[in-house]
This record gives structure tokens, C-alpha cells and sequence, in this order.
């Protein structure tokens, strides 16, 4: 019989909260939690055998840290969405995670309706970020007055930044998706980008947003 669930990994090097994540998320009937991890290595042994449709995982973790723990799940299986859930509210922290491949990225004092809600944003194309930090990304950058930006261009890429989608973006600005993917190709070609973590990489190293 075929499960139709969204699985779940959990990487987080404390038990108990690792136990209490996985118990809060199993308690939706639509998610399936596959695999509790303390450390980022044990995550990818087993990365093929769970399959996962999204990953928890903290940053500070023994061994392995969960940066470069994103960068190699998302070089082995680009399609995983990972969430990163942590104590740190550092900008740089958020920033490189965000650019290392996390789609999401919410505190440990989130609560259980938010954690949960966390999952049915992501697997809708969200990216769940707290307003706090959202507000706080955006706040880091000095943006340069040397700029080969447009005013849209560092509009978009600063909506991006702070994990909103082409859509979002879309409707924030009042403006077409097709409009947005083709300011989105522009921003690519004037930053020789390739994709939208070498777009922001690019735009925090020169201060663009």
C-alpha cells in the first residue's frame, strides 16, 4: 500500500528535544516522521534508505555542523527541503544557512502549531521564517550605491532573501510571476549567478540588498 505521508528527518543532537519534535510531528496524520539523528553524519548514511521529503536540522551539532550538513544533503538530493530550527538568531548564521540550501528557518522557542505549520508551509512552496527573523536578514545588508541592480531587481532579490517565492514576491509587488522569473533572469545575468544561493552569496559579499 503506498503512503502518500510527507516524510520527516530530524537531526538535533538533544534527545529530548529531538523526542518531543518527533512526537509533536507525528501527531499529524499527513506527516511521517522516518529518522531521529544527533548528528549530521548519521542523517546521510541513511539519507537514501529514508527518502525524506523534509529535514529538521539544527546548526550547532557534534561532528559535522549543520551548515555544511545542509550543503552535502542538498548536493546528494536537491529536491529535500530542509528547515532549519535553532537557538541562533545571527544574521551571518541565518544568512549562510539560507545560502547553503535551507528553505526555512525557525527558532527553538517556535511552538508545537508552528512547528507543524512549518511543514504545510514548505511542502506548499513557503518558506517559513519568523517575521523577526525575516526582518532581521533584510536589516543586515548595507546596500552599496555601486549597484548594477535596478530598484525591481533589488526588490525581488531582497524578497528572496528572506525566503519568499516567485509568487509571493509576485503578489507582494503586485506584479506577474512571469515578471518576477524575468527580473529574476536579469539579476542572474548582471551578477553571473547561476542560481539563487549564488545570487544572494553575490548580493551580501557586495552589499547589492
Amino acid at each position: 500500500m503506498l503512503d502518500f505521508r510527507t516524510r520527516i528527518v530530524i537531526i538535533e543532537d538533544n534527545e529530548a528535544v529531538k523526542d518531543g519534535y518527533a512526537l509533536i510531528l507525528s501527531s499529524n496524520s499527513g506527516y511521517n516522521v522516518v529518522g531521529t539523528y544527533t548528528t549530521a553524519e548519521e542523517a546521510l548514511k541513511n539519507l537514501r534508505k529514508d527518502n525524506p521529503d523534509v529535514i529538521f536540522t539544527d546548526l550547532d551539532l557534534p561532528g559535522m555542523d549543520g551548515i555544511t550538513g545542509i550543503r552535502k544533503i542538498k548536493k546528494l538530493d536537491p529536491k529535500i527541503k530542509i528547515i532549519v530550527i535553532t537557538v541562533y538568531e545571527d544574521s551571518t548564521m541565518v544568512f549562510d544557512a539560507l545560502v547553503a540550501g535551507a528553505s526555512g528557518y525557525i527558532t527553538k522557542s517556535s511552538n508545537h502549531v508552528e512547528l507543524l505549520q512549518a511543514v504545510d508551509q514548505i511542502m506548499h512552496d513557503g518558506a517559513p521564517m519568523s517575521p523577526k527573523i525575516a526582518k532581521m536578514v533584510v536589516s543586515s545588508f548595507q546596500r552599496s550605491t555601486d549597484t548594477p541592480l535596478s530598484n525591481r531587481e533589488t526588490e525581488i532579490l531582497s524578497l528572496l532573501a528572506t525566503g519568499k517565492t516567485y509568487k509571493i514576491a509576485a503578489d507582494e509587488l503586485n506584479i506577474g510571476i512571469e515578471t518576477v522569473k524575468s527580473h529574476v533572469k536579469n539579476i542572474y545575468s548582471k551578477l553571473h549567478a547561476n542560481s539563487k544561493s549564488e545570487a544572494l552569496e553575490i548580493a551580501r559579499r557586495d552589499n547589492l540588498i
